[in-house]
Parts: C-alpha cells; sequence; structure tokens
C-alpha cells in the first residue's frame, strides 16, 4: 500500500438491498456528504454471485468462527458441523447481496475508512448508537437473522481498514470510473491559510 495523503483516503460503500428497497439512498449519501466526505465514484448495480463472493472474500477460520457462534446461541440441540453452520451464514449473505439492486460508492476525505464507519454504525443493528445509520433506522438483530438461518439486514456495507477499501474499490470499479475533482467545501476543510473566501 503507498502511503497517501489522509485527505485522499477512500472507503467503499455498499447500500444493500434492504437501504434501496427502503428508499433510504439519498438519506444514506447525505450522511456521508454532511460529514465533508467527497463522493467521487457512484454506481447502481445488481451483483452476481461470483462478485459477492469476491467481496465478503471469506476464509474457511471465517467459517468456522461463525459456525461456533451460531451453535452457542443455539436453543436448540445442533445438527449440523460449526463449518457447516458458518457457510450456511455465508450463503444467507450472498442471497442478501444478489437479492435487489445494490448502490455502490466511493467517498474520499480525510480519514475517510473511520469516518464512513463511524457514521454507519456497528454489524449490529440492535447495538448502534443513535445518530448512526444502522442506529437510526433499522432495529434487526443477529438473534432474528441467526434464528431465521439468514444475514442481519443492517442497510450498509463499508470497509473495515484502508487495506480492505483498497481491494473493494478495485472489485467494484474501474480506474476510469473514480473521478478526481476540487469539491468547493476542499477550502474550508482543508485549506492551510483560509484565503480566497474574502473579497
Amino acid at each position: 500500500m503507498s502511503k497517501k495523503q489522509p485527505t485522499k483516503e477512500r472507503s467503499l460503500i455498499i447500500i444493500k438491498p434492504d437501504g434501496v428497497q427502503r428508499s433510504l439512498i439519498g438519506e444514506i449519501i447525505g450522511r456521508f456528504e454532511r460529514a465533508g466526505l467527497k463522493l467521487v465514484a457512484l454506481k447502481m448495480v445488481l451483483a452476481t454471485r461470483e462478485e459477492a463472493i469476491a467481496h465478503y472474500n471469506k476464509d474457511e477460520a471465517w467459517l468456522l468462527k461463525v459456525g461456533e457462534s451460531t451453535i452457542k446461541n443455539l436453543e436448540e440441540k445442533p445438527t449440523k458441523t460449526a463449518l457447516e453452520y458458518g457457510q450456511g451464514v455465508f450463503e444467507g449473505l450472498l442471497k442478501y447481496l444478489t437479492c435487489s439492486p445494490i448502490v455502490i460508492g466511493v467517498f474520499e476525505g480525510n480519514q475517510a475508512v473511520g469516518i464512513v464507519k463511524k457514521l454507519i454504525g456497528g454489524t449490529e443493528p440492535l447495538l448502534s448508537d443513535v445518530g448512526t445509520i444502522r442506529g437510526d433506522f433499522t432495529l434487526d438483530s443477529y438473534s432474528i437473522a441467526n434464528g431465521n438461518f439468514r444475514a442481519v439486514r443492517n442497510l450498509a456495507h463499508c470497509s473495515d481498514k484502508v487495506e480492505e477499501a483498497e481491494r473493494e474499490i478495485k472489485l467494484w470499479f474501474k480506474d476510469n470510473e473514480i473521478l478526481n475533482y476540487i469539491h468547493i467545501a476542499e477550502g474550508i476543510l482543508y485549506d492551510v491559510n483560509l484565503d480566497g473566501f474574502l473579497e
């Protein structure tokens, strides 16, 4: 990973099927814009299974961890191995991401990955803080999702780390689909001398 100016950091967001179907696209994008992040790429797609697999990029260790967690939270005696439960959860994620159009965007700005993550909130909506996208707009929980063997419907995805953002952005966007431009808000956010505002 190359060392970049922090104001040029980029994060990928995906407005998931429930966010699209509940007409929250503008609200979600607006949260990032109001924080001062610059939108540099945006598109709506119907993701394929292959794209979803590449996006989630989960290995057997993740499947086992999720499967063990599922077994721990089951009310009845397990009927499958941890790996089988983990694969079931993964299949639920794939089904969820591919069931409806999704909106994918790239936001740029100072520490964009951390800012986007903070605005979206924790993975489980029930535990997300008020004021976050997940905390304000959905009430799904792991207990309901796991009980029905489906993905938790938490409206949006964001990159967890800078390296992850770089990998995910390359999956969904070609270089020529990401725009480099100056946004007027960058003057007030990043201009060292704060000149050029007065006539």
